[in-house]
């Protein structure tokens, strides 16, 4: 699937990015890191925010980056936790992740390397949007 990528370089970026999170709360720090079509390397860290539903996962905060440094694709992301072990991003975030990547987007998880199309089976994106407006 993906047997030439460097994933640990991938995952030792967000492992230096989850160090930045800010997570007074929880105390659950999340790093999150990428790689864009482009060959740009991003990273996100969560955000948390006394208002509990109005914190930014590391995930967003790597959708942010994508989009602010010029757009594209994602093609690989990690994400890890504050201890730098290799975690699934939550329902919102398979989301955020879809739209920025899509189907084929790789995404490590602790049991190896899978498809976004496999971790957000029959996926809600743009295209679904575009068929009612369509009709």
């Amino acid at each position: 699937m993906s047997d030439e990528f460097d994933w640990e370089a991938l995952r030792q970026a967000a492992v230096e990015v989850s160090r930045r999170a800010y997570a007074p709360y929880s105390h659950f720090q999340v790093g999150a890191a990428g790689v864009a079509d482009d060959g740009r390397v991003l990273v996100g860290c969560n955000v948390e925010n006394a208002a509990y539903g109005v914190t930014l996962c590391a995930e967003c905060g790597l959708v942010s980056s994508l989009h602010a440094t010029g757009g594209g694709r994602l093609t690989h992301v990690v994400c890890v936790n504050g201890a730098g072990d290799v975690i699934m991003p939550c329902g919102r975030c398979r989301q955020v992740l879809w739209e920025s990547g899509g189907p084929d987007l790789l995404l490590m998880t602790a049991t190896g390397t899978r498809r976004m199309a496999e971790v957000l089976p029959d996926a809600f994106g743009p295209d679904d949007l575009e068929a009612v407006r369509g009709a």
